[in-house]
C-alpha cells in the first residue's frame, strides 16, 4: 500500500522533469554579461541628455528684428517701365528710318561702255593662244564696234569697214589718231576674215592689243 501511495502521476512527473531542464538554462541566460560599448558606438548614439540652458545675452546687447526685404531696383516700378517704353519707341523710330532709308537710296549707276567693252576684251585674252585667228578676229571686232555704237551713238554694227570710216571721218569726236588706229584695225581683221590670209597667234594679240588702246583712250 505504501509503494502505491507515493507513485506520482505520468503528467506530473512530466511536469518536473521540464522544470528540471529549464533551470539551468534560465540560471545561464541570467549570467550573461551585457555588451560592450565601443567609443565610435558611444559616439554614434543618440544624445538623450536635455540641451543646456542658452547663456545669458552680454548687457547693454539686446536681440532686434528682422530687417524687412530690400528692393532689387533702386527706382520705382512706374519709372523702370516708362524708361522700357520710351527705349523700346526709340528702336522703333530707328528701325523705320533705316528701312525708309535704304528703300528711298538712288539705284546704282548703269556700268559704263568703257567698262563693259574692257572686261569683254580680258575675257578674250586667254583665247589668243588656242582660238583661231579667224574666229579671234570676228569676237574682238565685234566687241569694238558694239563699244562705239553704245558710247558714241554711232551705227558701226551694221556697216562695212568702208562706210564706217567714212562716218567717223564727218565725227568731231575722233581725232586722226583714233581714226588711223581704227583704220589699221578694221584693214587688218577684213584681210583674216574676207582674204583668208595666213595669220597667227601674233596677229590676234596685235588685234587684241589695239582694241584695248581704242577704248582705254576714249573719252567718257
Amino acid at each position: 500500500m505504501t509503494h502505491h501511495a507515493h507513485r506520482l502521476h505520468p503528467r506530473t512527473a512530466l511536469l518536473l522533469l521540464a522544470a528540471s531542464l529549464a533551470a539551468p538554462l534560465h540560471a545561464a541566460i541570467k549570467a550573461e554579461p551585457a555588451p560592450k560599448t565601443t567609443p565610435s558606438a558611444a559616439a554614434a548614439a543618440p544624445n538623450v541628455t536635455a540641451a543646456a540652458p542658452a547663456a545669458p545675452l552680454p548687457q547693454g546687447l539686446e536681440l532686434k528684428d528682422i530687417a524687412p526685404p530690400i528692393d532689387v531696383l533702386p527706382y520705382p516700378p512706374w519709372m523702370v517701365a516708362s524708361a522700357l517704353c520710351a527705349v523700346l519707341l526709340l528702336t522703333a523710330l530707328l528701325a523705320w528710318w533705316l528701312i525708309r532709308r535704304i528703300r528711298n537710296r538712288p539705284p546704282p549707276l548703269p556700268e559704263s561702255a568703257i567698262a563693259i567693252a574692257l572686261r569683254a576684251l580680258e575675257s578674250l585674252a586667254p583665247t589668243v593662244d588656242h582660238q583661231a585667228p579667224y574666229a579671234f578676229s570676228i569676237a574682238v571686232s565685234d566687241v569694238l564696234r558694239r563699244f562705239i555704237e553704245t558710247h558714241y551713238r554711232l551705227q558701226a554694227l551694221h556697216q562695212t569697214s568702208f562706210e564706217f570710216l567714212e562716218s567717223l571721218s564727218h565725227s568731231s569726236r575722233f581725232d586722226q589718231g583714233d581714226q588711223t588706229l581704227l583704220a589699221q584695225f578694221l584693214e587688218k581683221c577684213d584681210l583674216i576674215k574676207f582674204a583668208r590670209i595666213d595669220a597667227s597667234r601674233d596677229d590676234s594679240a596685235q588685234l587684241l592689243s589695239a582694241a584695248r588702246a581704242f577704248v582705254q583712250a576714249a573719252r567718257p
